[in-house]
This record gives C-alpha cells, sequence and structure tokens, in this order.
C-alpha cells in the first residue's frame, strides 16, 4: 500500500511537467502556423498588387493607343497606321527619293496636323500623364548605298522632322503652340535605323515613324523617389525660338 501510495504520488508529480510540456510544443506549431499564414498573406497581397498595377499601367496604355487610332482613322490621316505603339506614316511619310532628307509639302503637312491631336492625347490620358516616357522619332533609309551613310541619311530625315515641327511654318497657319513646342523639345528624341527593318520595297522604305515609349513600374517608382531635374522653363522658352533655322544641310537626293 505504501508503494502504490508513493507510485501514485509519483505519477501525479510528473502529469503536471508532460502536461506543460505538451501545451508549450502546442503553442509553438501554432505560433508557427499563424506566422507562416501571415507572412505568406503578405507575399500573396504583394504579388496580387503588383498584377494589379501592371494590368492597370497596360490597359491605359491601350486606351491611348485606341484614342491615337481613332484620330487616324479621320479623312485627312488615311494611310497613317498604328502598329502596337508604332505610329507608321506610311505612303505619306515617304521620302520621294534616294539620299532625300527634306520633307515634301504633303509630308510636313501630315506631320504638323497630326503630332498635335497626338499630343493631346499624351496629356490628357492615365497613360500619358503617368506612363510615358518619350517617343522615338525613327528615320530609315533603303538598302542603296552604305549602311553608314544611310544611319546617318536616317538620322538627318528624323532630325528634319522636328525642326519642321519645332520652327515656323512657312504658311504661318499651322505653327505649333509654345506649350506643343515644350513637350517635344523635352519628349521627342532623334532615332536613325539605316536601312534596318526594311519594307517589300525600296520606295516604302524611305519614311519616318514615331515610337511611343513607357515607362515600366520600376522606373515610375525611381522617379517617384529621384525626380530627374526639371527643366528650365525660361532656358527653353529661349531656345525655341520659332524662326530658328535648322541645322541640317539639305540634300534633295536624286
Amino acid at each position: 500500500m505504501q508503494a502504490s501510495s508513493r507510485r501514485r504520488a509519483r505519477d501525479e508529480g510528473e502529469k503536471p511537467f508532460w502536461i506543460s510540456f505538451s501545451d508549450l510544443m502546442s503553442a509553438l506549431m501554432v505560433l508557427f502556423l499563424v506566422t507562416m499564414s501571415v507572412a505568406l498573406l503578405a507575399v500573396t497581397k504583394k504579388v496580387s498588387d503588383a498584377d494589379r498595377e501592371e494590368r492597370e499601367r497596360i490597359e491605359a496604355i491601350e486606351e491611348l493607343m485606341d484614342e491615337v487610332q481613332r484620330v487616324v482613322t479621320q479623312k485627312e490621316f488615311e494611310g497613317v497606321r498604328i502598329i502596337g505603339n508604332t505610329i507608321d506614316f506610311g505612303p505619306r511619310g515617304k521620302f520621294e527619293r534616294e539620299g532625300q532628307n527634306t520633307l515634301s509639302p504633303p509630308q510636313r503637312e501630315v506631320i504638323r496636323r497630326f503630332t498635335p491631336s497626338l499630343l493631346d492625347k499624351l496629356r490628357n490620358t492615365k497613360a500619358g500623364r503617368l506612363w510615358f516616357k518619350r517617343a522615338v522619332v525613327e528615320g530609315y533609309a533603303s538598302q542603296t548605298g552604305s549602311y553608314l551613310f544611310n544611319l546617318n541619311l536616317s538620322l538627318e530625315r528624323s532630325g528634319r522632322v522636328l525642326c519642321e515641327l519645332l520652327r515656323a511654318s512657312p504658311t504661318l497657319t499651322d505653327t505649333l503652340s509654345e506649350d506643343d513646342r515644350k513637350l517635344i523639345a523635352t519628349k521627342f528624341f532623334v532615332g536613325g535605323a539605316s536601312f534596318n527593318s526594311l519594307r517589300a520595297d525600296d520606295e516604302a522604305s524611305r519614311r519616318i515613324e514615331f515610337k511611343l515609349e513607357f515607362k515600366t513600374r520600376q522606373e515610375r517608382k525611381d522617379e517617384e523617389k529621384a525626380p530627374p531635374p526639371a527643366v528650365d522653363d525660361g532656358r527653353l522658352t529661349h531656345a525655341l525660338n520659332v524662326n530658328n533655322q535648322c541645322q541640317i544641310q539639305d540634300r534633295l537626293g536624286r
């Protein structure tokens, strides 16, 4: 009886210890599961937010290009096409001769009339305000002549477009506004592609395109953290005198 009493006392003494240890392990397991659940929810939410932001970005850009598409469907811009984020002036933007770097009257007209409408869309759409990075004016040439000759020629053709947009119109009726010219000066870049991206024939290859580029989400975040230096408005206004002459030497080609 004494032995049985001692065993029962020992068992009763040990039980609280094992119950406490078991409870501790259970609590640690629950804490681990809760921590993992919170971590998984945080990661899932982060991925979901990123997906949502990217989807909104893509949708905004598509809406902008739809607006530009509505512009080019107007009769006065017949022949101009939207291919992805590229504005292809097609036959309306082709250079008539090999080696020519000057714009013909029809080229000048369509570019001067179309560009203000494009700038209006860039100012007044979500993609234009938040995501637009720059527009590259791409000049192209045919495969006639050397690569380097055509590289320089394509750059001259691209630069000629900016000259026509930034200086006074010969008729003074379609000179772009100061705000338009400032946007062009700060957001439009010159690009030359020599005879890359050839078309079916040499004539179709001698052309001009506007390629719209948009910021990635990371680029936009980086800009918000470290904004680029602001352009001095007074100096820009002075630099954009509409009476300045184009510095590209005229070449009418052959």
